[in-house]
């Protein structure tokens, strides 16, 4: 599976941004997916997970309220749209799949390349 991120760039805090993770040669359908986020210098950190079917997420308690993870399995996507961006979001965001959310945290099977996300103050 190659998954394509998207949509990251440089935006001042308080502003908005969806990222977008795009699978091809096969379906994401059957995964439960993830973003995860390395800020420099830091370790890299979970950010949100979705099932398979969607109806279960997880966030990490610094993005909860702000940041939701959502998928279209027709599309082979999965988003992540952060709002109220601040500049400790400031990373590198990687999407990944895995076999279920919670295995997904600790050992994701596929990783996507990574997209820059820069929060000016």
């Amino acid at each position: 599976v190659q998954l394509v991120e998207s949509g990251g760039g440089l935006v001042q805090a308080g502003a908005s941004l969806r990222l977008s993770c795009a699978a091809s040669a096969r379906s994401l359908s059957t995964y439960a997916m993830g973003w995860f986020r390395q800020a420099p210098g830091k370790e890299l950190d979970i950010v949100a997970t979705i099932s398979w079917s969607g109806d279960n997420t997880y966030y990490a308690d610094s993005v909860k309220g702000r940041f939701t993870i959502f998928r279209d399995n027709r599309k082979n996507t999965v988003y992540l749209q952060m709002n109220s961006l601040k500049p400790e979001d400031t990373a590198v965001y990687y999407c990944a799949a895995g076999q279920n959310s919670v295995v997904l945290r600790a050992a994701p099977l596929y990783w996507g390349q990574g997209t820059q996300v820069t929060i000016s103050s």
